[in-house]
């Protein structure tokens, strides 16, 4: 892949359970099992669905009016499922947006349901990467079972 299309971040675990995220820009996050404040990778996975079709939504609709309100709610069921293995269900991505009265509120009101069309069904890779079912690969680096 080239470096345009290359996307990557770093993982280092702190303590039991508990870890920070990095990216290639120097942010980080905290993620972790649950037990304290840190994201855990469900949340984080919901967070990155929810965050992709906002950036779009956002980024089509903002140039016509900026929101008075623009909130993202991402639900989702956390099951078993038959082969015994964990899974989400059910997601669901709900958008509360709100635009001035005026001209260009109006015009942000009308792009505000084809935006979120377009970032579901072309623009978002994340949402459209979890809804295609695209393989992933686990793997041990070489060297890394001793010192």
């Amino acid at each position: 892949m080239s470096e345009d299309t290359f996307r990557s971040v770093e993982i280092e675990r702190t303590s039991v359970g508990k870890y920070v995220v990095r990216n290639v820009r120097g942010g980080s996050l905290s993620m972790g099992a649950g037990e304290d404040v840190s994201f855990t990778p469900v949340e984080l996975l919901l967070a990155a669905i929810g965050g992709c079709t906002a950036i779009d939504v956002d980024h089509i609709t903002s140039r016509r009016a900026e929101p008075t309100q623009f909130s993202v709610e991402v639900t989702g069921d956390k099951i078993r499922d038959e082969a015994g293995g964990n899974r989400m269900q059910n997601l669901r991505v709900e958008f509360t947006v709100t635009f001035p009265v005026g001209a260009d509120g109006d015009r942000a009101r009308e792009a505000l349901p084809r935006s979120l069309q377009q970032s579901h069904e072309r623009l978002c890779t994340v949402s459209r990467t979890v809804e295609l079912g695209t393989p992933v690969s686990i793997v041990e680096a070489a060297g890394s079972t001793g010192d």
